[in-house]
């Protein structure tokens, strides 16, 4: 098929979304986009310029009616707004057509958080101290102590470190600084000095691997899983699973809502109230510890 401006237009918007996301991510945008593509080539539209509303939703429409799932369709509508809003970037467009289209609704699909005695055993069970045992667990203990997204841990720099606190890239681009608990210090630090019998000359990664490279996303959660086997965790552990432990054990401690959605870098508080699957109750009993108005006084007895 000859390259039209559409298509260059979706690589171009891959190649840059390509510096930020992960592999996964950049996977999956490609699948959702190229769906786009062709239905918009099937209509004569081989420019992206001519993106509206209502072929938007023409678009979710058609892919709901071949029996995409609610999370499919979401991270369809997801991908088309990403690129609607490359577009507006370079000039192409003068709004984001996508805003207007509603996300579909879907179930929340959240992993189980370990509780804090399988995270405990997990983290303090010894290891042989070779180099890579050794990075291993700096990346466990850093994925729990800061909720990091596989994303962000895995393109952390040496410069990203700081004696407390780890600077962050996070989802769209947007940097956040997360403290970094005294555990995870120490074994940054055994990390750290064993680091360059590994490392490349002018490798700036955080985490490399053995041929010396940055160690990218499947390789982390290959170790991880394997980590978590040999010390006996009965379940299969994944990045996501480290986070969502993270945020739900912060959260059940200090009741900070607010303060758990910096820590991971939510945009909207919806989205924490939903990943920490807190409830109604608990959100009604702080309201009413909290508000100065929000106690209820007693009726006035007569009529």
């Amino acid at each position: 098929m000859a390259e039209t401006a559409l298509r260059r237009q979706l690589d171009d918007c891959l190649s840059e979304l390509a510096r930020t996301a992960s592999p996964a991510t950049v996977t999956a945008y490609r699948q959702d986009l190229l769906a786009l593509a062709l239905f918009l080539e099937e209509r004569g539209i081989e420019d992206g310029a001519a993106l509206q509303t209502s072929l938007m939703r023409r678009f979710l429409g058609a892919e709901r009616a071949r029996g995409l799932s609610p999370r499919s369709l979401a991270r369809r509508r997801a991908a088309a707004s990403h690129f609607a809003n490359h577009l507006v970037k370079a000039g192409l467009l003068g709004h984001n057509p996508a805003e207007l289209v509603s996300t579909p609704r879907q179930p929340a699909h959240l992993p189980k958080p370990l509780d804090v005695d399988q995270l405990a055993h997990l983290l303090d069970t010894p290891h042989d101290g070779s180099p890579l045992a050794t990075r291993d667990q700096a990346m466990l203990e850093l994925f729990y102590s800061s909720g990091l997204r596989l994303a962000e841990l895995a393109g952390l720099d040496l410069a990203d470190l700081q004696p407390r606190r780890v600077r962050v890239m996070g989802k769209g681009s947007k940097p956040r600084q997360v403290p970094v608990g005294g555990s995870a210090r120490r074994s940054l630090d055994l990390w750290l000095a064993l680091r360059p019998a590994l490392a490349d000359a002018g490798e700036t990664a955080l985490f490399v691997g053995a041929r010396g490279s940055r160690l990218g996303h499947r390789a982390i959660q290959k170790r991880l899983a394997e980590l978590a086997r040999h010390r006996g965790l009965p379940e299969h552990l994944h990045p996501h699973r480290l986070r969502h432990s993270f945020a739900s054990h912060l959260l059940e401690s200090s009741q900070d809502l607010r303060a758990v959605q910096e820590l991971l870098g939510h945009a909207n508080l919806s989205t924490t109230q939903v990943y920490t699957k807190l409830d109604w109750q608990h959100l009604a009993a702080t309201y009413d510890a909290a508000h100065p108005r929000a106690r209820r006084r007693p009726e006035p007895s007569g009529k």
